[in-house]
């Protein structure tokens, strides 16, 4: 059973946790990662981009934690398994698992090749990837007895049918994660293992700069906040969902995209 908070003294205190984040090199990733460190967790980020990881470890040494970078392509099973083992021997264990690696595609399912790339690889890295990372971290948070925290992050578009911009293997892998996190939720449940999911709307990262210019004031009029988010925001609400406050919390996707559904 997960213990509840008493009061508020260090409600949202991540300090000696150990947080995985995939693709926490860049963008929407860099931002969760930062805001964890600045709450005290020391951070395992796993990518491909191994010079991208260099650069985002050295901005976060500033917060005075450990943090170290692993290569790993979330579509491989055998590589998950690899780097999983490797920041678990690096770092004693894993507390926190944001599944944060994906891809895009805004190409109409016809336009596509005879082979649906375009498909397979929005699905291979965004759900599939979700699932192999969460398969080798839980069975590790399970054997260590402590529990653990995993956060998936998703996309108001698992929600919803975007205008301007065709996006079925996104949006579809998207609403398959939200679907995931509440499975996982009551399997890992036992185990004293939160899951839960962040579904950003458009938000300042790598997979914003696709977005055609000619939408941008479509989008920004659409959002009751008008603008779009900012990765360190999606940082925050991940901080609170792996902290001690956030204890009877889960099986939940929180979406966090200014209010940009309302409308819709």
């Amino acid at each position: 059973m997960i213990q509840p908070i008493t009061g508020m003294k260090n409600a949202f205190d991540l300090s000696g946790k150990t947080a995985v984040i995939t693709g926490g090199n860049r963008g929407l990733g860099f931002g969760i990662a930062q805001a964890m460190a600045e709450s005290g967790a020391n951070i395992a980020i796993l990518c491909r981009d191994t010079k991208k990881a260099a650069e985002a470890v050295e901005a976060l040494s500033v917060f005075g934690g450990t943090y170290r970078s692993f290569s790993c392509d979330v579509t491989s099973l055998p590589s998950v398994r690899a780097a999983v083992e490797a920041v678990c021997e690096a770092f004693g264990g894993i507390d926190i698992l944001v599944n944060n690696a994906g891809v895009s595609c805004t190409k109409a399912l016809l336009d596509m090749d005879e082979d649906l790339t375009d498909w397979y690889k929005v699905v291979n890295t965004d759900l599939n990837g979700c699932v192999h990372m969460t398969y080798e971290a839980a069975k590790r948070m399970r054997d260590a007895g402590k529990g653990g925290c995993i956060i998936n992050i998703t996309s108001n578009a698992g929600f919803m049918v975007n205008h301007g911009q065709p996006m079925s293997p996104y949006s579809c892998a998207k609403a398959a994660m939200n679907h995931f996190t509440k499975c996982m939720a009551v399997e890992l449940g036992e185990y004293d293992i939160r899951v839960n999911g962040i579904a950003p709307g458009f938000t300042n990262s790598e997979l914003s700069v696709h977005i055609p210019k000619e939408n941008l004031s479509y989008i920004n009029k659409q959002t009751v906040a008008g603008r779009f988010g900012e990765p360190i925001e999606v940082g925050a609400l991940a901080v609170f969902l792996a902290s001690p406050a956030a204890a009877q919390i889960t099986g939940t996707v929180q979406v966090i995209d200014g209010g940009y559904m309302l409308r819709c």
